[in-house]
């Protein structure tokens, strides 16, 4: 550590629990965060200020003007501009701290790229929004020995839980399988910034601790909050259970799954297309849509709006189409429009 990052982080290396110690740990480690919205801009930018030497965050979808009351690295611009969340992100970053390295991947974290990914990851921060997505990451961190912290934030109530493989219960062990019916989402019962930014808090926490050399400090513990009208509430997670399909028996089915052509997207009236694994020229695209809609693009990503329907198109072929959630119709639209 130099002068330099010395008068920088002085603050936090006379912090007991960081030192300098600490601090040079943090700035040799390596988290990636997986969903760069609510949760996920707030753990990168508490991390990039905090001098995490490396930051990867990992994000399928684009800013727009709802997003801007709670994800806290984006402006009007980038929802004008519709960049996608991991290089709006990246670009801020980048601003924030100029001596981290810091790398945003515009793509839909699956079982074919996540060893890609996110290996060489020292620790996994959970800023997604779904629970495949939280039992892909389970499965990839118990099968390698890296920890992750899962949370989860919608209305004013949110949930945080720490996972150490060999060490704490997994994701399976508390939750066996995905909660049934229909969940509340922050379409349909909202959320405000105060919980999301309480619970990322707490999660990065967790996450500084484990980073700078403290894993056996961090408890097994579930920690959930109510910014609004309930308390803070902290209970012992349950111990690992040896019949676990993912950390007991050791069977990691996500990580199988290599194919998700179409996908509804929980709560927005929309669709993922994610079929084609070849790059897209998105200038020729836009050549070919004028004529009949309006287009807007960037280097990232291509939006195409055909009332009732909108179809933003990425760079790698995969494609979110709003304005249906049957996936039969999405299919359609992106066949006709994208080939």
């Amino acid at each position: 550590m130099d002068a330099a990052e010395r008068e920088r982080y002085s603050r936090q290396i006379l912090f007991p629990g960081i030192g300098e110690r600490g601090q040079e740990a943090l700035l040799q480690s390596h988290a990636a965060i997986v969903g760069c919205g609510a949760l996920g801009t707030f753990h990168a930018a508490a991390l990039a200020r905090a001098g995490c030497g490396r930051i990867t965050i990992i994000d399928r979808d684009y800013v727009e003007p709802a997003n801007l009351h709670r994800q806290w690295l984006f402006e009007e611009e980038d929802a004008v501009q519709a960049l996608p969340k991991a290089a709006a992100a990246e670009r801020r970053l980048r601003r924030i701290n100029s001596t981290i390295q810091v790398r945003g991947v515009v793509a839909d974290l699956t079982a074919s790229n996540i060893a890609e990914l996110l290996s060489g990851a020292d620790l996994i921060l959970d800023g997604t929004d779904n629970f495949d997505a939280r039992y892909l990451i389970n499965d990839f961190a118990v099968s390698r020995g890296i920890p992750w912290i899962y949370g989860a934030a919608v209305g004013s109530y949110g949930l945080t839980m720490p996972v150490i493989p060999g060490r704490t219960a997994c994701l399976r062990c508390v939750y066996p399988e995905p909660p049934a019916g229909a969940q509340p989402t922050c379409e349909t019962a909202g959320v405000i910034g105060a919980i999301v930014s309480a619970v990322a808090s707490w999660q990065v926490a967790d996450a500084m601790r484990i980073l700078c050399g403290h894993a056996a400090a961090v408890r097994a513990r579930i920690t959930t909050m109510d910014v609004w009208g309930g308390p803070i509430r902290q209970i012992d997670a349950p111990e690992r259970d040896p019949d676990c399909p993912t950390c007991g028996r050791r069977e990691f089915p996500y990580l199988e799954e290599l194919a998700r052509p179409a996908a509804t997207l929980c709560g927005r009236n929309a669709v993922q297309i994610h079929e084609r694994a070849r790059p897209m020229d998105l200038g020729e695209l836009k050549a070919r849509l004028d004529p009949l809609g309006e287009v807007r693009a960037n280097e990232f990503a291509l939006r195409f709006v055909l009332a009732p329907y909108e179809m933003t198109i990425f760079a790698d072929g995969r494609a979110i189409i709003k304005g249906t959630s049957d996936t039969a119709v999405a299919r359609g639209l992106y066949a006709k429009y994208v080939g």
